[in-house]
């Protein structure tokens, strides 16, 4: 039987949330507020936001643990025979919308899931990754993001990086708009191989990785100048940020659908946002440049 250290998962992924809040608040110069919050059907987690800073407009990094008699029906839509198992699943998640419109977007999250069965051997997973979007797209910085992915995952083995950036391609997909939501990064879900020692070991090469990957990019664009166009550029793209949240991402969804805690689960949405009719870039414009250059999936490193 896989001996699965819970606890050793759990000071791990607390560790890091403060990592990284202490990094992002050293350079926004804002302490996050936290909120400390308890599920009604089991568990609880601690909730950190940061709003209206000096850098970042809008962050959140969560730290939840929750635990239920049955797990909800995004975490077995792909796992049916793992319906009616009681199951705990914990882990970090952390979107950071910069106020600058030259600063990107990012995401990440690496959790444990577990579900068990009177009887029969636990199931247990580690799932996670990190995303970049851009506003305006400097190939220089999604080189650096994937490089630091790559070299993350190089450790686990040579097909790693690739299985998980093209997964992080094929998922991060706005299926209505035929579009990518950014430039990608890694996605890796029900991942268990090598046993357990080896997955947890890979979920904290990618957790420990995220500060790597996005600190030198939001320092080298958090004081470039913008105007207004460039600000309204940047509102109406955080709009298909949404949309793919509200539509398509399962974390979402299972927090949703696990009775978990709505202001923590909705913490990824920004503040500002703008919709437009059937809106299209100019051709040639910089703002073109990301639909051309940016969001097709293409082999940056």
């Amino acid at each position: 039987m896989t001996e699965i250290n819970i606890q050793a998962v759990k000071e791990y992924l607390l560790n890091l949330q403060d990592r990284i809040c202490n990094e992002l608040a050293a350079v926004d110069g804002t302490e996050f507020m936290e909120d400390a919050w308890e599920r009604e059907g089991g568990g609880g987690g601690r909730t950190r936001v940061l709003e209206n800073g000096n850098v970042i407009e809008k962050g959140g990094v969560n730290f939840s643990h929750v635990h239920g008699d049955k797990l909800p029906p995004s975490a077995t839509a792909a796992r049916p025979e793992l319906a009616g198992r009681s199951f705990e699943a914990m882990g970090v998640s952390l979107v950071i919308h910069p106020k600058n419109p030259y600063a990107p977007t990012s995401h990440a999250n690496v959790r444990l899931f577990v579900a068990e069965k009177e009887g029969a051997e636990p199931v247990w997973w580690f799932g996670g990754g990190y995303d970049l979007t851009p506003y305006y797209g400097f190939e220089e910085d999604v080189v650096h993001w994937h490089q630091t992915a790559k070299n993350a995952c190089a450790p686990f083995g040579e097909d790693i990086y690739p299985r998980f950036k093209k997964w992080c391609d094929d998922y991060f997909y706005l299926k209505h708009r035929d579009e990518a939501r950014g430039v990608g990064g890694l996605f890796f879900d029900d991942f268990s191989e090598g046993g357990y020692e080896n997955a947890f070991a890979f979920m904290q090469a990618v957790g420990d990785s995220y500060l790597d990957a996005y600190l030198p990019i939001l320092n080298k664009r958090k004081d470039t100048g913008y105007g207004e166009r460039e600000r309204d550029f940047q509102l109406y793209r955080r709009g298909r940020y949404v949309e793919f949240n509200l539509v398509f991402d399962r974390g979402t969804l299972f927090g949703l659908q696990s009775g978990g805690r709505t202001e923590s689960i909705l913490m990824s949405l920004p503040s500002e946002v703008r919709w437009r009719y059937n809106w299209q870039p100019e051709p040639g414009t910089p703002e073109a440049k990301l639909y051309t250059d940016f969001l097709p999936h293409k082999e940056w490193v």
